[in-house]
């Protein structure tokens, strides 16, 4: 049976209006990203299902489910988990929010894919990147957390300050005072 052997996965469209959120879930939506959500849908289509624990309750698409409500649309992809026991359910909530967050930027690669689809024409903010950002990688190659020269205005490091140190478990003592 779908749902139940996780080998035969199945997208199956329900009623928007029939999905229940989850009354724990942590992570939090703003207005601006549901409105992020909404406009990748209209872009791309719906390229990620809703995953649901077989009881019409929401495991993981919180955002796109309310995105889904804001764009008044009836049915939305779902793909039924009911084989996860209720503790993997709870964790799986958790983990699929904060998994992506545990990846990095290829600052390089990043700013040429951006330069590339402006210069296409596309529309950058579809990518959920603010217009400064985007401005940033597209003008460096990249977000600028890689390294690279410091502004103009930076300020300079008085190599001339004495900095001293304690450890606070063993109290040991050392300077940062240059030789």
């Amino acid at each position: 049976m779908a749902g139940k052997d996780p080998e035969k996965l199945v997208v199956k469209w329900v009623r928007t209006d029939s999905l229940i959120p989850y009354a724990r879930n942590a992570r939090l939506h703003s207005p601006a990203q549901i409105a992020q959500i909404s406009a990748s849908i209209k872009e791309f289509g719906w390229t990620s299902p809703i995953l649901t624990d077989g009881a019409s309750g929401v495991i993981a698409g919180h955002g796109r489910l309310m995105a889904a409500q804001l764009l008044k649309a009836d049915t939305v992809p779902t793909i039924d988990l009911a084989h996860l026991s209720e503790t993997q359910k709870r964790a799986y909530v958790i983990a699929d929010n904060r998994i992506a967050l545990n990846s990095t930027w290829d600052d390089e690669m990043l700013g040429l894919e951006l330069a590339e689809l402006k210069a296409g024409d596309f529309d950058l903010a579809l990518t959920g990147f603010s217009d400064e950002e985007i401005e940033g990688m597209v003008a460096g190659g990249g977000s600028g957390d890689g390294g690279g020269d410091a502004p103009d205005d930076f300020p300079t490091v008085d190599e001339s300050l004495a900095t001293e140190f304690q450890c606070p478990k063993c109290q040991y003592q050392w300077s940062g005072k240059p030789k």
